[in-house]
C-alpha cells in the first residue's frame, strides 16, 4: 500500500476514534459506552458534541452544517468497522478460546475491518475536506492548536 494511501487512512480511523472517544466522554458515566446507546442517545451525544465543537471553533451555519455531515460519516464509518458485532472483545476472545491461536479467524477479521474502512473512506475523507477547508485561517489554526495540544491535555479543553 502506498505510504500516503496508509497515512490517510491511518489518519481517518485517527479521526474515528478521536470522534468516538470525544462522544463517549461526553455522555454519562453510568452508561456502559456507545455501543449501549440507543440510536437516540447516540443522536444526542453526537449533537452535544457539535454544539461544543462549533462554540469552541465559532462556527457559522454552513460550517456548523458541514461538521454535522462529517459526524454522521465518522459514525457511519464506525458502524462498518465494528460491524454486526458490537462487542469486538468478544470476537478477540474468541480468537484465543482453543489450545491455538485461531489465526485464519483473525486474518479474516483484519480483513473485514480494513475494507470497512477502505469502503467508507472516501466519504470520511471528503467530508473531513469540505469542513475544513470551510474555516477561516484562524479557525484552521485553532484546530491545529488543539490538536497538538490533544496529547498534553486532552480534547478540547481550555
Amino acid at each position: 500500500m502506498r505510504t500516503w494511501l496508509r497515512r490517510t487512512l491511518l489518519g481517518v480511523l485517527g479521526a474515528s476514534i478521536a470522534f468516538g472517544g470525544l462522544a463517549a466522554c461526553g455522555h454519562r458515566h453510568d452508561h456502559h459506552g456507545w455501543s449501549k446507546m440507543t440510536t437516540e442517545e447516540r443522536a444526542r451525544v453526537r449533537d452535544k458534541v457539535i454544539d461544543r465543537i462549533a462554540g469552541r471553533l465559532e462556527l457559522n451555519g454552513e460550517q456548523k452544517a458541514k461538521l454535522t455531515v462529517l459526524a454522521g460519516k465518522l459514525e457511519e464509518q464506525r458502524t462498518a468497522l465494528v460491524g454486526q458485532n458490537a462487542y469486538p472483545r468478544e470476537q478477540a476472545k474468541a480468537l484465543v478460546a482453543g489450545e491455538k491461536f485461531d489465526r485464519s479467524k483473525a486474518q479474516a477479521l483484519v480483513n473485514e475491518k480494513t475494507a470497512a474502512v477502505q469502503a467508507k473512506s472516501p466519504e470520511v475523507i471528503a467530508a473531513l475536506g469540505d469542513f475544513y477547508d470551510s474555516l477561516n485561517a484562524a479557525q484552521q489554526a485553532k484546530v491545529r492548536e488543539l490538536m497538538e495540544r490533544r496529547g498534553r491535555h486532552g480534547w478540547w479543553r481550555s
